[in-house]
């Protein structure tokens, strides 16, 4: 699964907000734009420029030369563009990518093993596997290490999550400016699983995250539907940069394109826009972590983009693609690239690769070609809201957890390792250290995915040798290494 609004002026955002007025009947749709500002112009003036054109501004990112503006006017857009403090103007709003629902296949009966953590910890194979329990001896994490959830909101009331959850540093970036945090934000169930993933509470109950003792900050950066848009990824860095975030999980794509291809104008202030926020959240220290994502397919050498845009439904289109078409935020240099890999450590049927996009791998969830006695479903139990359905389902002294599996099930492993190493061994050269924490494993025979090809419908093949391949990057994620 992958695909995948605390306040500004006090926060020190440089973000005005400015509540638009409500759309009346008959009135011209509103839409919500990016406005690019050339590198090293100031967007000081933004409100008059803005405005001049037609729009309303909602949020001034005045550190990296972004704003983020609604408009009626079908001539907003080209007025805009005609400023020569401006290098580009997108629209974002009618186009998505949305989070694909996890499919339920044939029912199962899961008994937990001998448990080695909480309650329900002899379900977490993929603990195990990357040597959770053992990393825990050494440490179960700082309280000084904060892991920003950039998602689809979080459930903080569940009991696995609220002993570690921390209000300060969380916000609801939907709009594209950041507002407090609600209870039932969530509306998804995905960015509340990964937080479990992340940072489940050590309590005797439950599940047990890869980092217990840490906090976790809840970023919602999508909308209720799961779609993240780019006014609410760049608000969602903004915020983590400004606001002593350390690391970030990032388990989506942001919309409206899968790949965004700089040839196209739209495209290109997209990818500009949002590889500036990335850039500023990591000049002020933050690891970002970021899933391949679930098509199977080579990022470093795509063919076909195939689900760009997929909204409104049925509007799918195919597209041919090169490598001047990258994908936000796994293909922004920095960010820490994860495949994800079964309970047999084989890339799973569906992971996206690239020898060039691949550092890490880590447990995702394989339900066709892993199944084990450890793992009779293949996937990745976690925390899930009350109040959202499950297809697989798990109640535990009346709190909910769920089955998932996807790309976005691995990442935010890798960013609770990266939480405890920051624990351990300081932030100095994290990211390398990160990606030295690993098991090497080998190309495996690609003949397993035969079944499975990339979207251009190319068969699925691994480059690479031990020491760094494109279905696993450098290995495996080894939580023990990483604080030893």
């Amino acid at each position: 699964m992958n695909r995948p609004r605390a306040l500004l002026a006090a926060a020190g955002l440089g973000a005005a907000l400015i509540v638009a007025p409500a759309i009346q009947a008959g009135a011209a749709t509103e839409s919500t734009y990016v406005v690019l500002y050339r590198e090293g112009a100031s967007s000081s003036n933004a409100a008059n420029t803005i405005a001049s054109a037609g729009g309303t501004v909602v949020a001034n990112y005045g550190q990296i030369g972004v704003a983020i503006a609604r408009s009626s006017s079908t001539g907003f857009a080209t007025a805009l563009k005609q400023n020569g403090t401006v290098e580009g103007v997108a629209a974002t709003t009618g186009l998505g990518v949305q989070l694909a629902p996890d499919q339920a296949d044939a029912a199962d009966d899961v008994t937990a093993a001998a448990t080695w953590g909480d309650s329900l910890s002899g379900l977490q194979w993929d603990m195990q596997q990357i040597n959770v329990p053992q990393a825990h001896q050494v440490t179960p994490g700082s309280r000084q290490v904060v892991v920003g959830d950039l998602d689809t909101g979080l459930d903080f009331t569940h009991p696995d999550l609220a002993p570690n959850y921390d209000a300060s540093r969380s916000a609801d970036c939907s709009s594209g400016a950041p507002a407090p945090l609600q209870v039932g934000n969530d509306q998804n169930g995905h960015g509340t699983h990964t937080a479990g993933t992340i940072a489940a509470a050590a309590n005797g109950t439950g599940i047990v995250g890869v980092a217990p003792n840490v906090r976790i900050a809840g970023v919602k950066t999508s909308n209720d539907d799961g779609y993240f848009f780019p006014e609410m990824v760049i608000c969602s860095y903004i915020w983590s940069a400004t606001h002593g975030i350390n690391v970030t999980n990032n388990s989506y794509f942001a919309d409206p394109w899968l790949f965004n291809c700089r040839n196209n104008a739209d495209q290109r202030a997209i990818w500009k826009a949002e590889r500036r926020a990335i850039k500023f959240a990591q000049s002020r220290g933050v690891i970002v972590v970021a899933s391949q994502g679930n098509d199977s397919t080579n990022l470093s050498h795509p063919r076909v983009d195939v689900i760009s845009p997929d909204f409104p439904p049925g509007s799918e289109q195919e597209r041919e693609i090169t490598n001047a078409c990258a994908v936000v935020p796994v293909e922004v240099p920095g960010v820490i690239g994860v495949t994800a890999t079964g309970n047999k450590r084989f890339k799973s049927y569906y992971s996206s690769y690239g020898v060039s996009t691949a550092d890490v791998a880590a447990p995702g969830g394989d339900a066709i070609l892993q199944l084990t006695a450890a793992a009779p479903n293949g996937r990745v139990l976690s925390t899930y809201p009350s109040y959202r359905p499950c297809a697989r389902p798990v109640v535990e002294n009346g709190a909910k957890y769920c089955y998932l599996q996807g790309t976005s099930m691995a990442a935010p492993h890798v960013a609770g390792v990266a939480a405890l190493l920051l624990s351990q061994r300081g932030g100095a050269g994290a990211a390398a250290k990160l990606q030295q924490a690993t098991n090497p494993l080998s190309c495996p025979d690609t003949s397993i995915y035969a079944a499975f090809p990339q979207n251009s419908g190319e068969p699925q093949t691994c480059q690479g040798g031990t020491g760094h391949n494109s279905f696993y990057g450098s290995g495996e994620i080894d939580a023990l290494k990483a604080v030893s």
